[in-house]
């Protein structure tokens, strides 16, 4: 097959117009339906329905289109690779993690980073979901479990673990639970135990359920949690990273916990020599150098 027939083809899949593919590609309408005639007939298949809002892909237009889509985020790979091999680090960085690590912990430390490295631009995807990053989806991935893709570079950074926590206004006013029995007097504030989050995380959130506290407020990330327990809501169940970042709050029946949840780095392996890869990597390492050091000073390690 044609590499510029392909790339013109996938243009006009990605836009779902002839018009916008042509303006993409700085190309007449004309041009680009011809290249795209002509690629039909070379396949002796129909890879569009065309109707008057736009174009649908046919099912081998759909085949097709996962092919050029692949090749396309590979090319991006190799051209970042390629970019890589200057000296400077600059350009984009597509990171993604938990919208709770991502808010509550990496965000706040990020302008460190910027001030070493101002031409670097990172984008940073916070979602539960698990990005595909040998499709490029994102170039590294901070997670709360190993990853199991293929191909792959890994490294373990630190555990957390999730605890109960509340503001001292919402304990002088409600009291403070002695024992996990008590939490029935309380609101809880949590993820609901189906939520997709770390097992050890629900598993605690199972167990406080159990006990059927007073009343309940549950949020889809730790963000939410962390909102309510700041304003007096009730009893939180959060991670353990939050106690350098909000010293104030108090950790509430100190006896229970989640077990220790792994966070894990993880990149490509064809992003192996990356600059902009090394630069972050090894700034989120310094960070958790420093964060344990605070929290030994606090006496929470």
């Amino acid at each position: 097959m044609d590499w510029d027939k392909l790339r013109i083809f996938h243009a006009v899949a990605d836009a779902g117009s002839l018009t916008h593919a042509g303006d993409r590609l700085n190309l007449s309408q004309s041009a680009v339906s011809r290249q795209i005639r002509a690629l039909e007939e070379s396949l002796n298949t129909t890879l569009f329905h065309r109707h008057a809002r736009g174009l649908i892909l046919t099912e081998q237009g759909e085949l097709l289109f996962e092919a050029t889509s692949s090749m396309s985020k590979r090319l991006e790979a190799a051209s970042a690779r390629i970019r890589d091999s200057e000296e400077e680090v600059f350009g984009e960085l597509k990171v993604t993690t938990t919208t709770g690590f991502g808010t509550l912990w990496l965000a706040p430390r990020l302008p460190k980073l910027f001030e070493k490295f101002p031409d670097l631009k990172i984008d940073l995807m916070l979602e539960e979901r698990v990005l595909d990053l040998p499709m490029r989806e994102a170039d590294v991935a901070i997670r709360m479990k190993e990853p199991s893709q293929a191909d792959l570079i890994r490294k373990r950074l630190m555990t957390v673990q999730m605890q109960l926590y509340a503001s001292r206004d919402y304990l002088d006013r409600a009291g403070t639970p002695m024992s996990l029995d008590d939490i029935s007097d309380h609101r809880l504030i949590c993820q609901s135990a189906g939520a997709h989050q770390v097992a050890a995380g629900a598993s605690l959130v199972q167990q406080l359920m159990a006990n059927g506290p007073h009343s309940l407020l549950t949020v889809n990330n730790y963000f939410g949690v962390l909102q309510g327990v700041l304003n007096d809501l009730g009893i939180g169940v959060l991670p353990d990273y939050l106690t350098e970042e909000f010293p104030h709050l108090v950790r509430v029946l100190p006896q229970i916990e989640s077990g220790e949840v792994p966070v894990f780095l993880a990149y490509p392996e064809e992003l192996r020599h990356s600059k902009r890869i090394a630069a972050f990597r090894d700034f989120v390492q310094d960070e958790i150098i420093h964060h344990r050091k605070q929290l030994r000073q606090l006496g929470k390690l």
